[in-house]
């Protein structure tokens, strides 16, 4: 039995999560790594080789170091759930007019609920990932994730919807260092290679960045059913047609093959009306946001007007605003005007660097036309 106690940690074979998995082993955890099968990359119909998971490459070499340091490692296949909850919410969101965030849906909904459930069959009395982060315990009792030392690693942002049972028994080891010392410690324990590793950013379905692709496969007959859709102004003045509500997401620029001699971008979209919105970069700008599908964490709960550093996007600083309690959710208010609020990305709430909770933006208030 290890002092420390039994730890199921994620290995995807990237240089992050095999680095947790070789420190638990060294500070003496008893480790077991598992590898999580997401998506048949064989079969994604992508022309490119590597995305830094889901391929045999990273399975084994996942299971190299498992062994190399005397831990078993397992693979576990979870095609079936992933592809029934983020990929049909992926392109769900799309049809829906909105832009999602399927890292945040698949760490919510799949991967810690997957580790779980296995850490339970396992006897582990933990879990482990690579992510960037801290999570803490407030003298409330509540368990809360904080950003990480590196905070151009900063992961919190997309963890944001994990629930207090899961964040009771989560580990994240990288949160406290730099990623230049991880590569550092990944060389250490003999993996120069690794070490060097390049990164992927991608969405793991997605390889190819061609997220109007993928719909166009997924959706039967989906070109045909939204062509011939309009560009409006904001004055809901008629500018041109285009290819389809769900080809375009809020704040783009190109690739609109529109030419109203300035630049213009999308700032509105209508599914209803097959409608886009065009506008010039200052019609991005909105003063307040609904956000519903609420994860609490540092509280169970905000006092009305409560103070909060709001970020819209991944790398987003975040903005200062109130916070109010709304009908459909939270009801966010900015103290300064901020740029392409996106529906159907995460909104995640900051006390300084700890996360009191997150959610899901809805249209703007504002966008009605």
């Amino acid at each position: 039995m290890s002092r420390k106690g039994k730890v199921l940690v994620a290995m995807s074979g990237g240089i992050d999560s095999t680095v947790t998995a070789l420190m638990l082993h060294q500070e003496g955890y008893e480790v077991v790594g598992i590898t999580m099968k997401t998506w048949d990359y064989a079969t994604s119909g992508s022309s490119k080789k590597e995305t830094g998971c889901c391929n045999l490459d990273s399975f084994n070499d996942a299971r190299m170091a498992a062994v190399q340091h005397g831990f078993p490692h397992f693979i576990l296949d979870i095609r079936e759930e992933f592809g029934d909850f983020v990929i049909e919410n992926f392109v769900e969101e799309y049809l829906a007019g909105r832009t999602p965030n399927p890292c945040v849906m698949c760490n919510t909904h799949i991967k810690w609920r997957a580790l779980l459930k296995r850490a339970d069959a396992l006897d582990c009395e933990f879990i482990a990932t690579g992510h960037y982060g801290n999570i803490s315990q407030h003298s409330n009792g509540r368990y809360f994730i904080s950003k990480g030392l590196d905070e151009t690693k900063d992961q919190s942002y997309v963890l944001w919807g994990l629930q207090q049972d899961l964040l009771s028994r989560t580990i994240l080891p990288l949160g406290k260092y730099r990623k230049t010392e991880i590569r550092q410690m990944a060389h250490d324990f003999g993996y120069p290679e690794l070490a060097k590793k390049a990164e992927s950013y991608e969405i793991c379905f997605v390889p190819d960045n061609d997220y109007r692709g993928f719909l166009k496969k997924k959706v039967e007959g989906l070109e045909e059913r939204v062509a011939g859709g309009v560009f409006v102004d904001k004055d809901g003045k008629f500018l041109g047609h285009h290819k389809g509500y769900p080809f375009y997401t809020i704040g783009q620029r190109k690739g609109l093959d529109i030419a109203l001699g300035r630049p213009v971008f999308v700032t509105g979209i209508f599914p209803e009306t097959n409608t886009v919105v065009l506008g010039d970069e200052e019609d991005l700008n909105r003063s307040e946001m609904v956000v519903n599908k609420i994860n609490w964490m540092k509280y169970d709960g905000i006092s009305e007007g409560m103070e909060a550093t709001t970020r819209i996007r991944y790398k987003d600083k975040g903005s200062l605003s109130t916070l109010h309690q709304h009908e459909n959710g939270i009801q966010v208010k900015f103290f300064d005007d901020v740029k392409g609020i996106a529906p159907g990305q995460s909104a995640v709430f900051y006390e300084g660097d700890d996360v009191i909770g997150g959610g899901i933006i809805q249209r703007p208030l504002t966008d009605l036309i």
